[in-house]
């Protein structure tokens, strides 16, 4: 085997990219030109046909995972929330009529809240180097951006979990470019929200932000994910979209289940139950 660097230790990387090279200096030809001699894994129509969702999701599992693990990040607080509440001071660019514009003009709060709670989780993090209780968010504006902002005013890193959609999503300027992801796969950016959780804040928000805080709640209580600090910012928010009561009244959940959610106001009572959990 023939060295590829000044160690003589083999880059499997390099020998990759010299392959790319090699294969794109040959001589043009009917056959060189022909989609099946393209390299496998280089070849974009190739990897996106139905055949290979397997592999595209095994490859959106395994980027972000090895890249975390090499930054020794080991644990995370994960910020849901919507990508619509606005900055203070600033108009709710998604209002179209005025009660709209009043919403979310006061539910800016939660911006601001957002952004101190992600600076205290951040400063914890720094104590740690950025491997214990790292900021992770969708990435895109909103609630997200808050929490990226948060952490990097601490300089501190946080991750951003982008996705790919019509709308509302491109990374904010706050996440740490190098923990900046993207995503095809809902299911699997769900997965990297969830596998490194110290803690699950939820703000207010839509149904993307429903959909995150009811899949999370199932998995810890089914018990496929061990139970973390699940806070919900805006009792009265939540207590008036969504009656949670109401479903352990009507028996569709345990009344046990109640005592998985937290209601505060401040990101203060956050961290206290977080750091309460853990004994901080």
């Amino acid at each position: 085997m023939v060295a590829k660097r000044k160690d003589d230790v083999w880059d499997p990387l390099f020998d990759n990219r010299t392959d790319r090279m090699r294969a794109a200096e040959v001589p043009r030809t009917p056959q060189t030109e022909a989609p099946a001699y393209r390299l496998a894994f280089a070849d974009d129509d190739f990897m996106c046909r139905e055949d290979l969702r397997p592999v595209r999701l095994q490859l959106e599992l395994l980027k972000p995972e090895i890249l975390l693990s090499e930054r020794g990040i080991r644990s995370t607080v994960v910020m849901f929330g919507g990508a619509r509440i606005p900055e203070p001071g600033t108009d709710p660019w998604a209002a179209r009529n005025e009660t709209q514009k009043k919403n979310l003009s006061a539910a800016s709060k939660y911006y601001e809240e957002a952004r101190r709670f992600a600076q205290i989780c951040s400063r914890h993090s720094m104590e740690s180097y950025n491997r214990e209780f790292v900021v992770v968010t969708g990435g895109g504006p909103g609630v997200m951006e808050a929490g990226n902002r948060g952490a990097s005013e601490e300089s501190a890193a946080s991750i951003g979990l982008n996705i790919i959609l019509p709308h509302e999503q491109a990374p904010n300027e706050y996440v740490s470019p190098e923990l900046c992801f993207n995503f095809h796969y809902f299911a699997i950016r769900k997965m990297h929200f969830l596998m490194r959780a110290k803690a699950i804040t939820v703000f207010p928000g839509g149904f993307g932000t429903m959909d995150e805080l009811f899949e999370s709640l199932t998995l810890i209580q089914t018990g496929r994910m061990e139970r973390v600090p699940f806070i919900l910012f805006g009792a009265e928010f939540w207590n008036k979209v969504i009656n949670f009561q109401e479903l352990a009244d009507f028996g569709t959940i345990s009344p046990d289940d109640l005592d998985l959610i937290q209601f505060v106001e401040t990101a203060d009572e956050a961290w206290d139950i977080i750091a309460g959990h853990y004994g901080l």
